[in-house]
């Protein structure tokens, strides 16, 4: 396996990491054992590495944090909106 490849499925795996969790929490509205700071720290994370990889020019950096970003930031906000409800 190269590097490549090995990097591919990384970058794949750790940007559908986060999709379960959005739909469970999307289907159930229950947020009560989901800590806020898990999704929000993870956000600041992939933005700050998504950050690098424009710096540096890096597209695959780049679009494998796309979809965590969107999955955590999208959860952090449920956290907090059905963190009422719940």
């Amino acid at each position: 396996m190269t590097p490549t490849t090995i990097g591919l499925i990384a970058g794949t795996l750790t940007s559908i990491a986060s999709i379960p969790q959005v739909i469970k929490t999307l289907q159930t509205r229950h947020v009560r054992d989901i800590s806020v700071w898990q999704p929000l720290l993870l956000a600041f994370g992939v933005a700050l590495w998504m950050i690098y990889g424009i710096l540096i020019g890096d597209l695959p950096l780049i679009l494998a944090n796309i979809t965590p970003l969107i999955c955590n930031v999208v959860l952090t906000g449920m956290k907090i909106r059905y963190s009422k409800e719940d």
